[in-house]
């Protein structure tokens, strides 16, 4: 079986099967990725010079530890508004570690090729938060 976005729906060959409630935020399949992303980040900071330790590379960690924290917070909040707010911060710290990635390899201090799983899952994680604040607003 394929999982949804988000996992509110079992799907088989496209098609919804069956209603599955939201346990915790560590179902939902954003949040999963978005420790992927954290850990890749981890990896990529590493390759940073010496001299940017405190500065870019603590700032891309914490860019990238917030995503999966705001959902995790946003989806333990009492109500849908408040969960959809923190989606919105998750996106935010998405753009702002784009951002970080793009200026390393403007400064020369990591390729396009060393960033691109990065990027590859901010893109996928961008899609994913655009869709569930979407079927959440509809709420």
């Amino acid at each position: 079986m394929l999982k949804c976005l988000f996992p509110f729906y079992e799907y088989d060959d496209r098609k919804r099967v069956n209603t599955l409630p939201l346990q915790k935020y560590n179902d939902l399949i954003v949040w999963q990725k978005s420790m992927d992303l954290v850990v890749e980040v981890y990896k990529i900071s590493g390759l940073l010079p010496n001299a940017e330790i405190y500065a870019l590379s603590d700032q891309m960690k914490r860019a990238a530890v917030s995503i999966p924290s705001n959902i995790a917070e946003g989806q333990e909040r009492s109500t849908t508004k408040d969960f959809v707010k923190f989606l919105y911060i998750a996106k935010g710290s998405k753009a702002e570690l784009e951002t970080q990635l793009s200026l390393c390899v403007r400064l020369e201090f990591l390729t396009q090729i060393q960033i691109e799983v990065a990027l590859k899952l901010l893109g996928e994680i961008g899609k994913m938060l655009n869709s569930l604040i979407q079927k959440l607003s509809d709420r």
